[in-house]
């Protein structure tokens, strides 16, 4: 009963992703399964944090990393802040636990120069499917914006009168991205070839609000998903770069890494990135760090 409330909180009060509420259900379906069997118990009220803590231990046993198991006690830590708020509980049995350390990861992102590559040698073909697979590549680079903003873009959110896109964040907070002249230019040739294509005509005869068209279609004028961005992008940025993992959220990393070295103000950043919070962006200051750490290297003479 306390579970199915917490996931409908999450969900529909708090607004919490569709990836983020699986993650927390999953979380929660474990640890109810671990006290089931390990403790014979199902009433959350007896839970102690020895329990809680005989959980963490078993999860490091079975060699889950430290930030798979951070991640699942952040979880049981929104579950009993809940639990206190709706009166169920009285005494919170996470505030005893201690999370195994993480090692901070510097997030991946691809040089300027392999990005200029990108764009000026890449050969992304002729015709529709060119343009939009460019497009998507330009969008994620020029933005920032997370894969699921990308996929849910529609017509209406470009504004070309003022250069430019109204995205659609998290818990469904909107955020404006400026644009440039050549990305318009870009964009107005990719809605000419979109207009073009066998399905779209007859799609947009079924629906009377233009803002239900989405931005980017398949060639078959199907909206995008996620797996086909993961193709996209994979297909072309492994052409200019040997990072082992790329993704769309290396470009957002890309995007904020390049804009904070070329002086971006750590505020402004966090806008176009639709951070909540600053300690969220600040993550990406350690590249900059790192980078000057370099230059003063190779350029002082005590260095």
């Amino acid at each position: 009963m306390e579970k199915g409330k917490f996931i409908d909180y999450i969900q529909y009060e708090k607004r919490y992703s569709p990836h983020t509420v699986s993650a927390y259900r999953s979380d929660l379906d474990q640890f109810f399964s671990f006290l089931d069997k390990q403790y014979n118990l199902s009433d959350i009220r007896e839970v102690t944090h020895p329990m809680i803590r005989s959980w963490l231990v078993l999860l490091m046993e079975e060699k889950i990393s430290p930030r798979s198991v951070n991640r699942k006690m952040t979880t049981l830590k929104s579950f009993y802040r809940f639990l206190l708020k709706e009166g169920s509980v009285t005494v919170n049995p996470m505030r005893k636990i201690i999370s195994p350390r993480t090692s901070k990861r510097l997030p991946s992102f691809v040089e300027k120069e392999k990005m200029a590559m990108l764009f000026e040698e890449v050969n992304f073909g002729e015709g529709f499917t060119g343009l939009r697979d460019q497009l998507i590549l330009e969008v994620l680079y020029a933005t920032g914006m997370r894969l699921s903003e990308l996929i849910n873009l529609k017509e209406s959110d470009v504004d070309f009168h003022r250069s430019t896109l109204k995205v659609l964040g998290k818990r469904n907070k909107e955020r404006l991205i400026p644009f440039s002249n050549k990305f318009a230019d870009h964009l107005k040739r990719y809605l000419q070839g979109k207009s073009d294509l066998p399905g779209i005509t007859e799609s947009l005869s079924l629906t009377d609000k233009p803002e239900s068209v989405y931005l980017f279609v398949t060639n078959s004028g199907n909206k995008v998903y996620p797996r086909f961005i993961y193709r996209v992008v994979t297909k072309y940025l492994s052409q200019v770069t040997t990072l082992q993992k790329v993704s769309p959220h290396v470009l957002r990393h890309t995007f904020a890494t390049h804009l904070l070295n070329n002086g971006a103000e750590l505020n402004a950043v966090k806008e176009l990135l639709g951070h909540a919070s600053l300690s969220a962006t600040q993550v990406y200051t350690h590249n900059t760090i790192e980078k000057l750490k370099t230059i003063y290297k190779q350029a002082h003479p005590k260095a």
